[in-house]
């Protein structure tokens, strides 16, 4: 089998991608001003957050915030829920909205969400997730796609089986996280695993879970036989990950980190308010240390991480990533 070219476009039900590397959605990560520095850096595709369907369409703030979008095409928001009428309500809205493709969550393992029996614990009931499918692609004339996980648990791998009557009831594309529901994020992604579901569709197959290096990325592709790859976690701390791994822009230096990092911390205060952006702000700062200072820490990064001057931060934020203990990607240590 031909691996296909990670910086080769893909059709999706009619919208093309740029490149194969899709930006995973990630609750509390993959905010505006995360997917719009990933994008600007050339991923071939970035997802909203988790968008609550219920919620959306009885008009919740929050959720109407996280399918705002500043240009980016296509435009992709991933909806939740366990209502097919939700479902297909909140798709529309979305739609109307400016939506060039809906992604379907039957992945999530948060207890949060599977307590509410939506995201993976809907692959516990295939004719109800089919359901909520059907009623979503029926209300929209955007393409419908739907991200999954192998199986609840590894009794019950049913991932092909869901994927080919998804298939058959109008998804355009399917995502598979490579592990299951139980094992959350522990152990290794079972790449293999996502090659049974290869095998039952037509339409494109993006392949998920511990996708960080290049290698990584070609490795994915060979064993599951996906046509493209998603990346979430490793994209943390720098959004231009998922850009470099599709070859469409190079590694950033030392000096062009500090300026993007913020740079983000900026669009963050700007997108949220001051309170708000400096909270939100955290994990992303925390990240970016971690990555590209890790010999910063104790009590200065203590006070960098609470301050709620946002000029003090950013300062503090550059000197720490410009003095950084390890260097960037390609610059000699």
């Amino acid at each position: 089998m031909t691996i296909p070219s990670l910086s080769a476009p893909l059709d999706v039900g009619g919208r093309s991608l740029r490149n194969r590397v899709v930006l995973a959605p990630m609750s509390g990560v993959t905010d505006l001003p995360f997917r719009d520095l990933a994008w600007r850096f050339g991923a071939g595709l970035v997802v909203t957050e988790m968008v609550a369907s219920r919620e959306l369409a009885l008009n919740a703030r929050e959720s109407w915030s996280r399918i705002r979008n500043c240009g980016i095409r296509p435009h992709m928001v991933q909806l939740a829920g366990r209502e097919a009428h939700w479902m297909a309500e909140a798709a529309r809205i979305a739609e109307g909205e400016g939506a060039d493709i809906i992604d379907i969550n039957m992945g999530c393992p948060a207890k949060k969400v599977i307590g509410g029996y939506s995201g993976s614990a809907l692959m516990r009931d295939p004719d109800h997730a089919l359901g909520l499918i059907e009623a979503t692609v029926k209300t929209v004339k955007v393409p419908v796609t739907v991200k999954m996980r192998l199986g609840w648990d590894h009794g019950s791998i049913n991932a092909p089986h869901i994927a080919a009557r998804a298939e058959a009831a109008g998804a355009a594309m399917i995502t598979v996280h490579g592990r299951t529901r139980m094992q959350f994020y522990e152990g290794r992604a079972d790449w293999d695993a996502i090659r049974a579901v290869r095998d039952v569709l037509s339409i494109p197959l993006v392949a998920n879970g511990d996708v960080d290096t290049a290698q990584d990325a070609e490795d994915i592709l060979r064993r599951s036989g996906a046509d493209a790859v998603m990346v979430g976690r490793s994209a943390q701390g720098r959004p231009w990950h998922p850009a470099v791994l599709a070859g469409a822009c190079a590694h950033p230096s030392t000096a062009e980190i500090a300026v993007l990092a913020v740079e983000h911390y900026r669009m963050m205060l700007d997108f949220y308010g001051a309170e708000a952006g400096l909270r939100h702000a955290r994990k992303h700062l925390g990240w970016y240390l971690e990555r590209f200072a890790p010999g910063f820490t104790g009590p200065a990064k203590a006070e960098l991480m609470t301050a709620r001057d946002s000029d003090f931060v950013a300062d503090r934020l550059a000197e720490a990533l410009l003095a950084g203990a390890v260097p960037a990607f390609g610059e000699a240590a």
